[in-house]
């Protein structure tokens, strides 16, 4: 089959590769209909993540139809439509039953984005996302063997079209989490760090769930300008506004700051030389500038949800300033499974829209181009969703066959 591999940092290309096989009984084999490339795909992409290893296959959106399925599967069947979580999770441990599926302790063979060594379970392994997180082959490819059937796979309507419902699989579960660490309701006031596909979705969440003033802060003017005609944020554009998280306080009720903020940009935050420095010299696994704007912008007693990823030490986190201010941080892998059924009822009620920010769709063949494309912001590119079977573009054909309905 056909598939996205890694060969070293910004070096991935389409190859043949073995077929999955049924591996455990609780095994299905998924032909893909849809397969996204995700914001943290790019960590992988430039070779920040640790353990992304030679002709890994990436991927952790993706859709499609049940072909196979081992003897132990029971809650789907073969010519099922399906979406699957990012994040793979048994159903049956101590943490599965919390509905805190992201820290599953039984499907992760490695120690997971822990820097203190302790002698704890990793958390659960995700698909396509480095030997760290369980080196599970992702679904940047044609199939893809799916693991824990009987907890992962959640049914869709033929009625909805892909697009629809590919990001069930994580960023609109993402999105909705962080809204609800963030505890946005009717009135509310907040703050989205990065104009991305999970932070667009969160203020997609965010204006459902009531909030009335919503500030979003990136340098790129096409999505920012997205966001405030589709949602109605107020943007910031931080090349131009030295200090967003001041520019936010201006604007709030009696110069508080917001109730919340959602830093959806993570660890390749744009920092100050000095930590450019030390990443560069491994002695920062983390940009913190994303996250110091985030504790100056939001108010005392303000919440700090963090659906982006970090790795790493982090230096000037301004822990005493959190402190001083009471602030609450809620943060981690998002626990996809609890939330789907409500997400689905959303979606086929027409009150959440995810597939409003599709703009590239691309054949799987494409994928070295599209990772170019979405990493470099080409063709005004917010998201894109590759697709097996397509027919392949020519690279002088990608700009006008592939922008989708914006």
């Amino acid at each position: 089959m056909k598939a996205l591999t890694y060969h070293g940092p910004h070096n991935v290309s389409v190859d043949n590769v073995a077929d999955p096989i049924i591996e455990a009984q609780d095994d299905i084999i998924l032909r893909v209909t849809a397969t996204a490339i995700c914001g943290s795909d790019l960590h992988l992409y430039r070779g920040k993540i640790p353990q992304t290893k030679h002709g890994d296959i990436f991927g952790h959106e993706f859709m499609g139809e049940v072909v196979e399925t081992g003897r132990d599967v029971t809650a789907v069947q073969k010519g099922d439509r399906v979406i699957i979580p990012f994040v793979i999770a048994c159903g049956e441990c101590f943490f599965c039953h919390l509905d805190q599926f992201a820290a599953c302790e039984n499907t992760n063979s490695g120690r997971g984005a822990i820097i203190n060594k302790k002698q704890i379970p990793p958390p659960a392994a995700l698909f396509g996302f480095s030997h760290l997180y369980g080196g599970v082959p992702g679904g940047q490819a044609e199939y893809v063997r799916v693991p824990k059937a009987n907890t992962g796979p959640f049914k869709v309507p033929q009625t909805l079209s892909d697009d629809k419902v590919l990001f069930l699989t994580d960023i609109l579960p993402t999105a909705w989490q962080a809204v609800k660490n963030a505890q946005v309701s009717k009135g509310s006031s907040l703050a989205i760090f990065g104009a991305g596909p999970v932070g667009l979705l969160a203020a997609a969440c965010a204006r459902y769930a009531g909030a009335e003033q919503i500030f979003m802060v990136d340098h790129h003017p096409y999505r920012l300008q997205f966001a405030q005609q589709r949602y109605g944020v107020i943007p910031i554009n931080f090349d131009e506004i030295d200090d967003p998280a001041e520019a936010i306080i201006e604007h709030t009720a009696g110069n508080r700051g917001v109730d919340a903020v959602i830093d959806a940009v993570g660890f390749e935050a744009k920092g100050s030389t000095t930590e450019t420095i030390l990443t560069n010299l491994k002695l920062e696994g983390s940009s913190g500038k994303a996250l110091r704007q985030c504790i100056a912008a939001v108010r005392r007693g303000g919440i700090v949800s963090v659906p982006g990823v970090y790795a790493g030490f982090i230096h000037g986190f301004l822990f005493g300033d959190a402190f001083d201010k009471g602030l609450t941080f809620k943060m981690g892998q998002t626990h996809v499974h609890a939330y789907l059924p409500e997400l689905l009822a959303l979606i086929e009620k027409g009150l959440l829209t995810p597939e409003e920010i599709v703009t590239h769709h691309l054949p799987l063949n494409d994928a070295a181009e599209a990772y170019k494309i979405f990493e470099k912001r080409k063709e005004d590119c917010r998201k894109v969703i590759l697709v097996p079977g397509l027919a392949a573009t020519s690279p002088t054909d990608i700009t006008s066959a592939s922008v989708g309905n914006v």
